[in-house]
């Protein structure tokens, strides 16, 4: 996966920082038994997905015409019928 470049762009970058941030602040709230910080994280979460949703409409993710790299493996052929060793 690393090789497509998958994810490495500004866009994904600031929505999965922001997701994350998110998700702490949810987990943080959850284990000291704070319903509505652990919601305010969450928003948190879903904020991180509409910011890079944005950032990719407005060029910094990546094209919808970006097609990775085809690598081409030879196959295997079978050995002629009358081939003998």
């Amino acid at each position: 996966m690393a090789g497509s470049s998958h994810g490495h762009t500004p866009a994904a970058w600031t929505g999965v920082i922001i997701a994350f941030i998110g998700f702490c602040v949810s987990g943080a709230f959850t284990v000291m038994a704070q319903p509505v910080g652990f919601w305010a994280g969450l928003v948190v979460v879903a904020l991180g997905g509409i910011v890079g949703w944005i950032m990719r409409s407005m060029g910094l993710g990546m094209p919808k015409a970006y097609t990775a790299p085809v690598r081409v493996v030879a196959s295997a052929t079978p050995e002629p019928v009358g081939a003998q060793s």
